[in-house]
């Protein structure tokens, strides 16, 4: 089979516990923030609730099958519960597993999210397995993120295969390792990247700069090679780049206040490189992409409030007349 969008990286199982008694401390411009809590102490909490079949790669695959494409993921579990409940929870999604590989006597990767108020601090623990790329064929897409620290020669498959295969798209959302490994150990993922995808504090770190100008931070990381560049910067709205052309995009209106931000960013991420994939150009990718972070921020975990794309574009249809991306 021929898919439209394949998504290469880490599965976990996220197990959100909700914190009664804590306290957040941000600086004067609220870009630094610290939760709080009392050392040496018990510290009640509200309750637990656990979501398997998560992570970057996990949601880009869901939102893609969600929204009409022929999805699967790439990606690595342990023999275990909860390995075989994300293998669940991903063909209830419609997702193909083929291209999961199940490792004997390993654990199957677990995070605890420490959620207060309506945002969270993730705890995360990738486990080291030998990564391997299957026979994935031609996808139109690879939608490439997040992976353990053990994985730079999975990156040098991955990029000779992309290098390999002209033809095929690729979006590049790096993971926490990835970001961590530096500009110049990936610099050929990032000058194949069709679209490359990150949040605001992520683009400062990768260029190792404190520049808070948004139009810079897209010059600058354009100059690494990718042709499309997304950065967003949370309730504040995203920007998007394609080296000729740059616009700005608010947030979609809440119907209400958010419950838990997980899953925002891989919201808004997946659905930008769907819309692109659809025939979409940038600015309506760009209107698409909110939509998707407005949804998943209503519920618990990154998953269940991703939209189909019948109740995408009911949502468009319905947006305030200025919901349209601003040239800057």
């Amino acid at each position: 089979m021929i898919y439209d969008f394949i998504a290469i990286g880490d599965t976990a199982t996220d197990a959100f516990i909700r914190l009664k008694d804590a306290s957040v401390h941000c600086d004067i411009d609220r870009e630094r923030c610290v939760i709080c809590m009392r050392f040496k102490d018990k510290i009640p909490y509200e309750a637990v609730y656990v979501v398997p079949a998560v992570g970057n790669s996990a949601n880009a695959s869901v939102a893609a099958s969600r929204l009409g494409l022929k999805s699967a993921l790439v990606s690595n579990i342990g023999d275990d519960y909860f390995g075989q409940e994300c293998l669940d929870a991903l063909k209830k999604e419609k997702v193909d597993t083929e291209f999961i590989k199940i490792h004997k006597d390993q654990k199957t990767n677990y995070h605890y999210v420490l959620w207060y108020e309506d945002d969270r601090t993730i705890l995360i623990k990738h486990e080291e397995f030998e990564y391997s790329l299957p026979e994935i064929d031609k996808p139109k897409w690879v939608y490439f993120s997040s992976l353990a620290g053990n994985s730079l020669p999975f990156h040098k498959i991955v990029e000779k295969y992309l290098y390999d295969h002209p033809s095929i798209k690729l979006a590049f959302q790096p993971g926490t390792f990835q970001i961590k490994a530096g500009k110049d150990v990936l610099k050929k993922i990032y000058e194949r990247s069709d679209v490359f995808l990150c949040n605001k504090e992520e683009a400062q770190r990768i260029l190792g700069t404190d520049e808070k100008e948004i139009k810079k931070l897209l010059q600058m990381m354009h100059k690494l090679g990718p042709k499309i560049v997304v950065i967003t910067d949370g309730p504040a709205g995203a920007y998007a780049s394609d080296g000729q052309n740059a616009w700005s995009m608010r947030s979609y209106p809440d119907p209400k206040p958010p419950y838990e931000r997980t899953g925002a960013g891989d919201a808004f991420s997946s659905t930008f490189v769907v819309a692109l994939c659809l025939g979409l150009d940038v600015p309506e990718a760009l209107r698409w992409a909110p939509i998707n972070s407005m949804s998943v921020v209503q519920y618990v975990g990154a998953r269940e409030g991703l939209l189909s794309r019948k109740k995408l574009e009911e949502y468009l249809a319905e947006a305030p007349a200025d919901y349209f991306p601003k040239k800057i």
